[in-house]
């Protein structure tokens, strides 16, 4: 079953799993890094559902679509996603360029997004700007990368995971 969005999620303390650019690769190296977290998020160019699927069989998923999905994929699944974890708000876009709020103005905690295949992290007009890097099939000696963010004592931090 797929879960696109969710409302809410009440919590002191918890993880988000992170990943995008999968193109229908599923590494068993994400899942065992992502067991036990309380929600994946899934960035876009997922490569087909069978890799949500697996996502859920550990946690909640809030995905998007990306500019290579197609077919049930992209049917299934917005171009954005926004959901609250704890205190913080989420704003999810496969690709930034194509960003279309304000997130500082809209309440955003942290935005997450894909596409570049480039794992990054950087704050801008106090919004946290995420992009997991890419857990799929290795292009362009572009590294093989996923994230987990930790919600504890009130803040958000971030570790990226190389293979």
């Amino acid at each position: 079953m797929i879960k696109v969005k969710h409302t809410a999620i009440p919590a002191r303390e918890g993880a988000i799993g992170v990943i995008s650019d999968t193109h229908g690769l599923m590494r068993t190296e994400v899942l065992e890094v992502f067991r036990g977290v309380d929600i994946i998020v899934h960035a876009g160019d997922i490569g087909n559902m069978l890799i949500i699927n697996t996502l859920e069989e550990l946690a909640p998923v809030t995905a998007v679509s990306g500019n290579t999905d197609s077919g049930m994929t992209a049917v299934f699944l917005n171009e954005t996603e926004t959901f609250e974890f704890g205190a913080f708000n989420f704003h999810v876009r496969h690709d930034l360029s194509h960003l279309a709020i304000n997130p500082a103005a809209s309440g955003i905690h942290m935005v997450i997004s894909g596409h570049t295949h480039l794992p990054d992290l950087k704050k801008k007009n106090g919004v946290m700007y995420l992009n997991p890097g890419s857990a799929g099939p290795e292009r362009q000696k572009k590294p093989i990368s996923f994230a987990k963010v930790w919600l504890q004592n009130g803040c958000l931090s971030v570790k990226h995971f190389y293979l």
